[in-house]
C-alpha cells in the first residue's frame, strides 16, 4: 500500500505527515523524493522557522518497502541506498530545526528518518528498532553512523545485530528520544521544540 507524504503549513512550521491506507507508512523511493523536496521547500521559505515530521497512530515509519527492496539488483540496490542517504542527509543538514514526532512503531528506515532529525519526541507507546538483522540486512541510510553517536557504540550494535525493540521509556533514558508526551500533545510539543531551536 503506497505511502503518501502530506504537508501543510501551521503558522511558521512545516508539518509533514507520512500516511498510508494500512496505517504503516513505508519509505518507498517516491517518499524519499518527497522528503527531500520538503527540505528544499523548508530552506526556501523565509516564513518557515522549522519542520515537524510525524506519521500515523500506528507508526511513525515501518521501514523500507520490502517488496521494493527484493526487486532490486546489486547496482540498483546500491543506488537505492544512496538515494536514501541523500534524503536523510537533506533532513540532517537542514539549517532549520527538524523534529520527529513519533507514535507507535518506528522501525528500520523510519528510525533512520527519525535519527536524521535534530530532535525526537515520542508517545509512551512508541517502540524503536532496526529489525533488519533478522532479515539478513542492515540499514544503508545513515543509521549505522547516527545511532552510535546518540546512544553509544555498544547499545547501537546490540540494536543492529539483535533487532531488539526499545520502548519509549528506555529510549528516553539512553538519549534516543528527548521526551515522552501524550498522543494529544505530540505534534504541539514537537512544534514548540522546533520553534525553540530556531
Amino acid at each position: 500500500m503506497a505511502t503518501r507524504l502530506v504537508s501543510k503549513i501551521q503558522e511558521d512550521i512545516l508539518l509533514v505527515t507520512l500516511e498510508s491506507d494500512d496505517g504503516y507508512p513505508r519509505l518507498e523511493r517516491a517518499v524519499l523524493d518527497a522528503i527531500e523536496s520538503e527540505m528544499v521547500r523548508l530552506a526556501g521559505d523565509a516564513a518557515l522557522v522549522g519542520c515537524v515530521i510525524t506519521g500515523t497512530e500506528r507508526a511513525f515509519g515501518a521501514g523500507a518497502e520490502i517488496s521494493e527492496l527484493a526487486a532490486l539488483g546489486r547496482s540498483e540496490g546500491f543506488a537505492f541506498a544512496r538515494r536514501g542517504q541523500q534524503a536523510m542527509n537533506a533532513v540532517a543538514r537542514s539549517r532549520k530545526p527538524v523534529v520527529a514526532a513519533i507514535r507507535s512503531f518506528c522501525f528500520g528506515g523510519g528510525l533512520d528518518l527519525a535519527l536524521a532529525c535534530h530532535a525526537r519526541i515520542a508517545t509512551d507507546d512508541a517502540v524503536l528498532a532496526h529489525p533488519g538483522g533478522a532479515l539478513g540486512i542492515i540499514t544503508g541510510w545513515g543509521g549505522t553512523q547516527r545511532l552510535p553517536q546518540l546512544i553509544g557504540k555498544a547499545r547501537a550494535m546490540e540494536m543492529f545485530v539483535t533487532g531488539r525493540r526499545v520502548e519509549a521509556r528506555d529510549a528516553r533514558e539512553v538519549g534516543l528520544i528527548r521526551e515522552i508526551v501524550s498522543a494529544q500533545r505530540l505534534v504541539e510539543a514537537a512544534i514548540e521544540i522546533a520553534r525553540r531551536r530556531s
